[in-house]
């Protein structure tokens, strides 16, 4: 698998900041939903779907999702990226940042998911709190764009989110990148 090696950084800003007519069409309804992306692409694909594991280490985040995260320089979290598959075909490139200090107690349990969705697990424990959401446009020139289209070919830009989420008051940072095969007309 090729690696990226950028640290460059899209520019992300509260939905606010951005006009309609910024967003492709279609995906400003992914980028706007705040239920659980699991629990969509599961009912959009009619229950085909998968997830497929592409990495998890331990690693240090990128600037802002380390400050967003609230770690010190340094730090270090357990990065989880995966694609999410609907038809075999991925929708959804998600990159998931658990700093140490998240992993005690009952939220040890993100460390061991496999192939199990992070979202099942979020939206099902009342203890989880949904923070600060943020949009953004990928560029070639960002490091979540190389990693989120290593297997896509001819890709100009897309759209992602990241949300801050608490479980048992530990915070966790998920990114979710909308891959151009993902159904832009209402679902």
């Amino acid at each position: 698998m090729k690696r990226y090696y950028s640290r460059r950084e899209p520019n992300w800003t509260s939905w606010c900041r951005y006009r309609h007519h910024q967003v492709l069409p279609g995906i400003e309804q992914w980028l706007r939903d705040r239920g659980s992306l699991t629990a969509r692409l599961k009912s959009a694909s009619r229950g085909d779907f998968r997830v497929n594991v592409l990495r998890q280490e331990w690693a240090c985040p990128l600037d802002s999702e380390r400050r967003l995260l609230g770690m010190r320089r340094g730090g270090i979290a357990i990065l989880r990226e995966v694609e999410l598959l609907c038809g075999g075909v991925p929708w959804v490139f998600a990159r998931t940042l658990i700093p140490v200090r998240s992993l005690q107690g009952p939220a040890r349990r993100l460390a061991l998911l496999g192939e199990r969705p992070l979202g099942e697990v979020l939206f099902a424990d009342p203890s989880m709190r949904r923070g600060i959401t943020q949009m953004a446009r990928l560029l070639p020139r960002h490091a979540l764009f190389a990693a989120a289209t290593v297997h896509l070919q001819q890709v100009e830009e897309i759209w992602g989110r990241r949300t801050l989420f608490h479980l048992a008051g530990k915070p966790l940072l998920v990114n979710e990148i909308f891959l151009p095969d993902i159904p832009t007309s209402q679902s």
